[in-house]
């Protein structure tokens, strides 16, 4: 299959989260089974296509009814194109998406033109994907455009379209004053406001998805679906999850050249090793079971969650190890607790890929209290590496992780209220099991014996291609 990958962001050219690591990851894997990938993306400030690209100009309709000229950048990454849509006016700035902590007023004609690049580009070269799969509300206007400003095209009119939606708490907001300017769609798309492009993008694309199965069924309902939990249910059964993968060539304990010693589910020598080390490296006491968490500083993660619970968990001989970057605010608590607590408690405010490999490896448990998890990533990695997660039963944190108390093939622990006693309570849990040294092992290996490659969710995202296909020939 020829597949266009619709995003704005793409590891490692343009990255702010986990969307960026996905769509390099699940464009690598198709193109490892043989299919044609172009990952269409912004250049935006600082990116460059790898090796010497080939260019192509191009004219695209804008909605005000003229037309901007552009550059369209094509190299080789690895296992797919990479399409650089090149136009400094939209896409050199100092920031993908905002200025000043607010959304950019044009983001509307800014991710229009990369819609529209994508499906010109097509009419340029004659020929045209078999699917177009567009992420999040970013590559939703090249599903509008095929529905209402191609819909006769000879080439492109009959183009399947897949919509997966990482994050459903970004819109893509335009106002109606702001729509026949930004946008070029008719007036009878979207509200007599404006248009939500998200929710547009969910009603018109043949197939829709989510990164989980249990995220999809949550997202139906009004409290997870973030005000487009109507147009979820709408669609019936064509909205759906699938789980995503991680690189298990980049996060691998046994080849991992960033950890101070390499090991395997076999041989978790090498883990005692990472346990000590982090424990140096963060100045923490020397004994205690050893809790680490990373991830974004958002209400979304439960950091809040984790500041209430500390004390208790401190007073039980836990050690903690926090890193994180975003909201401080959300972390004051945490610090509050580590301040009294120096040697039991560290609060890292920074971006740190090599210390986050570190916590995934000399943690004993690898803790995700999330108010909602799309997928996840973090608990994942802790399987893999033998660090046994601590999470909140919710999306892809359900999906993944099996409470080791309640199945006999549990690989971690879980509470689903979220609040701190709930979390304490799991931690607890996790904590008196450490003290069976068989059973903590046995736990260990059914988690690092987990597939979280990319060879499922392709061989899915393969399927839903097809179906897309097969609703368009249907008519």
């Amino acid at each position: 299959m020829r597949i266009a990958m619709i995003s704005s962001e793409c590891e490692p050219f343009a990255k702010t989260g986990g969307l960026a690591d996905v769509v390099d990851a699940l464009s690598r894997a198709l193109g490892q089974r043989g299919h044609d990938v172009d990952v269409y993306l912004p250049r935006y400030r600082g990116v460059e296509p790898p090796g010497e690209p080939e260019v192509h100009p191009l004219e695209v309709p804008a909605g005000s009814g003229g037309r901007v000229p552009l550059r369209l950048l094509s190299a080789s990454a690895e296992g797919y194109r990479l399409r650089l849509v090149d136009h400094p006016p939209s896409f050199d700035r100092p920031d993908f998406y905002v200025a000043d902590g607010r959304d950019y007023p044009d983001n509307g004609a800014r991710f229009s033109l990369l819609g529209r690049t994508v499906l010109e580009a097509m009419r340029a070269e004659g020929r045209a994907a078999d699917v177009i799969h567009a992420h999040d509300w970013e590559g939703v206007p090249a599903v509008l455009f095929l529905r209402h400003r191609y819909a006769a095209d000879p080439l492109l009119g009959n183009l399947p379209t897949l919509l997966t939606c990482h994050n459903l708490a970004y819109h893509g907001w335009v106002p109606r004053a702001e729509v026949a300017a930004q946008l070029d769609l008719p007036p009878s798309v979207g509200s007599a406001d404006g248009v939500d492009l998200l929710r547009e993008g969910i009603l018109a694309a043949d197939l829709v998805n989510t990164v989980s199965p249990a995220y999809a069924e949550e997202s139906r309902q009004p409290e997870m679906g973030l005000g487009v939990d109507d147009a979820l249910r709408a669609r019936g059964e064509s909205y759906f999850g699938i789980l995503n993968g991680i690189d298990t060539k980049l996060w691998d304990p046994t080849t991992d050249q960033a950890l101070p010693a390499r090991y395997s589910a076999r041989d978790l020598a090498g883990k005692s090793v990472c346990r000590g080390t982090l424990a140096e490296e963060l100045d923490l006491a020397a004994d205690g079971p050893l809790l680490g968490m990373v991830g974004r500083l958002d209400p979304q993660k439960g950091f809040d969650l984790l500041a209430a619970a500390a004390p208790r968990l401190l007073a039980a001989g836990a050690r903690i190890c926090v890193l994180g970057t975003g909201n401080r605010s959300l972390i004051s608590g945490l610090r509050e607790v580590a301040r009294a607590h120096p040697q039991r408690l560290v609060v890292l405010e920074r971006f740190d890929r090599e210390l986050a490999r570190h916590i995934y490896a000399g943690a004993d448990c690898f803790l995700m209290p999330s108010r909602f998890e799309p997928s996840g990533q973090g608990q994942m990695i802790g399987l893999r590496y033998g660090t046994i997660p601590v999470v909140r039963a919710t999306g892809g944190l359900a999906d993944t992780v099996r409470d080791a108390d309640q199945h006999a093939d549990g690989n971690g622990f879980t509470f689903l209220p979220a609040e701190p006693g709930a979390l304490a309570d799991a931690c607890e849990r996790a904590m008196a099991a450490m003290l069976d040294e068989q059973r903590w092992r046995a736990i260990q290996a059914r988690g690092m014996a987990m597939d979280f490659s990319w060879r499922r969710p392709a061989a899915a995202y393969l399927g839903a291609y097809e179906r897309a296909a097969g609703i368009r020939r249907a008519g």
